[in-house]
């Protein structure tokens, strides 16, 4: 009887998502041996936890995968769902990788020979691995869920699919996020009456002065801002984005306009007694933040605006729609009837199968611009990596390029040494 082997490669890629395919293309041009490893589809995620009105929130020419620029004909536009399948689809054509789909990671260990990779198919080893996973892995639910009546349907965010789906009844929402404010969005948009727990979600304007913001911040270099030279340093990794939407063309989202229409807002959602949940007094607040958020982007706007003579519409101040009267304290689930609940309350990171000390206390990986302490060990993908692109289409070719170089440096002086030792 043979005994199982275990195969080597110079370069494991874990994660067959949009970073996982960007690093394989620059593996390639660069002619670095290695195997992609997905466990499900390659880009799954875009199809299996999103819901049917998705569109992008960043305008379709900052889809910038490397080799593979946004070539349709509506550059300023969104793509929609059905859209992006197809332009991640295209791109898995295009790098044609050396792909493992449906091979589960379950442990990495450092060994003798660099890396010894467990996964469902079998052993692998390697010299170097990438970890392209991305950090949104456990569906973050709070206990208290486990006490809510059986006949309210919960589904996290990633679960949402379209108003439809969903029982008969009111819907609470939970978290004012970008999946947060745009489910509720899409819900109230179909006649459901909605109850929304607001959280501490920034907000931003979809256009400003005869322009998209996003064009605006590019051109004031704020995507190209490493991480380091951020106010917040590496604090703006643990940010909330920004709510705003692609829909329809593009728009705000003004959780004050979906008040004035009949939604009905909370502050931060703290505990349940029976069948009524319990908020802090945080709904006043949150509102005017967002909305100092919005204005102080739109400031610095005016500022470049006005710093390099440019000729733009007007400026303007958002002034609020509506005021919350007083802070609602209680929601009573059946007396509202509330029929299911969305948690939009974000996911934990999960790299239990990584033993390599590259973590920190909260279980985030510890890095300069992807690459650990640990020799070999490398992460793309993760937002803030090194830029506000990092974790999107429209920076990660950037930050895939940048750990390729390092790749294939450190296993081209490998090589040299080991030529020099068995000379």
């Amino acid at each position: 009887m043979s005994l199982p082997t275990t195969r080597h490669v110079p370069v494991a890629i874990i994660g067959g998502g949009q970073a996982g395919l960007s690093m394989s293309w620059c593996m390639k041009q660069r002619g670095i041996e290695h195997l992609v490893f997905e466990k499900h589809k390659a880009a799954h995620t875009w199809s299996t936890q999103r819901w049917d009105s998705f569109c992008l929130v960043t305008p379709n020419w900052q889809c910038q995968l490397p080799g593979h620029p946004y070539a349709g004909d509506d550059p300023d536009g969104f793509m929609l769902k059905h859209e992006i399948i197809a332009y991640l689809e295209a791109y898995k054509a295009k790098v044609d990788p050396p792909l493992r789909e449906g091979v589960s990671v379950n442990r990495v260990t450092r060994s003798d020979a660099g890396f010894a990779i467990a996964t469902s198919e079998g052993d692998y080893s390697a010299d170097r691995i990438v970890v392209a996973s991305g950090g949104y892995h456990q569906p973050i639910i709070p206990r208290m869920a486990e006490r809510l009546p059986g006949t309210i349907q919960q589904l996290h965010s990633e679960q949402y699919r379209n108003p439809a789906s969903l029982p008969p009844g009111a819907v609470l929402v939970v978290g004012s996020g970008q999946s947060g404010s745009q489910i509720a969005e899409d819900l109230h948009l179909a006649g459901r009456q909605v109850h929304l727990a607001v959280g501490d979600a920034p907000r931003c304007a979809r256009f400003y002065r005869g322009r998209d913001v996003v064009a605006w911040l590019g051109d004031m270099g704020y995507y190209d801002m490493p991480v380091e030279k951020h106010p917040l340093r590496e604090g703006v990794r643990d940010n909330t984005n920004h709510y705003v939407t692609g829909r329809d063309g593009g728009r705000d989202i003004d959780l004050r306009a979906f008040a004035r229409e009949g939604m009905k807002l909370y502050g931060l959602l703290d505990g349940l007694d029976g069948t009524t949940l319990r908020f802090r007094p945080t709904l006043k607040a949150s509102l005017d933040e967002a909305d100092r958020v919005y204005n102080g982007i739109n400031a610095t706007i005016d500022t470049w605006i006005a710093d390099k003579g440019l000729s733009a519409p007007p400026p303007s101040v958002y002034r609020p729609l509506w005021e919350p009267q007083g802070e609602p304290a209680a929601l009573d689930l059946e007396a509202e009837g509330i029929g299911s609940i969305i948690w939009c309350i974000g996911f934990q990171p999960d790299f239990r199968w990584l033993d390599a000390p590259v973590f920190n206390g909260a279980g985030h990986p510890v890095h300069r611009r992807g690459i650990t302490a640990v020799d070999g060990v490398y992460f793309l993908g993760l937002p803030w990596l090194h830029s506000w692109g990092s974790g999107r289409f429209s920076g990660v070719a950037r930050d895939a390029e940048f750990l390729a170089d390092d790749i294939e440096t450190r296993l081209t002086c490998a090589s040299d040494r080991a030529g020099r030792t068995a000379a």
